[in-house]
């Protein structure tokens, strides 16, 4: 597999679009931003797609935490 992506969006929909359009990578998915950071933090992937309005924690929160971890 290529490079690992997180794509983080709470639309399942757009994530299996997303998906299907990286299916060259090995893909991480997470619903909300607080799931992005959990995720992040376990799987370190190279590449982070990011949705902004979210339920939980919004995308804006969800990388600020992200750059604090991994600067």
């Amino acid at each position: 597999m290529g490079a690992k992506v997180l794509i983080t969006d709470d639309e399942e929909i757009l994530r299996e679009l997303i998906k299907e359009m990286l299916s060259d990578f090995d893909v991480i998915e997470a619903e909300n931003g607080e799931q992005a950071v959990e995720l992040f933090s376990k799987h370190k992937p190279d590449v982070v797609l990011m949705d902004i309005m979210m339920p939980v924690m919004d995308g804006v929160e969800a990388t600020k935490r992200i750059l604090e971890m991994d600067p």
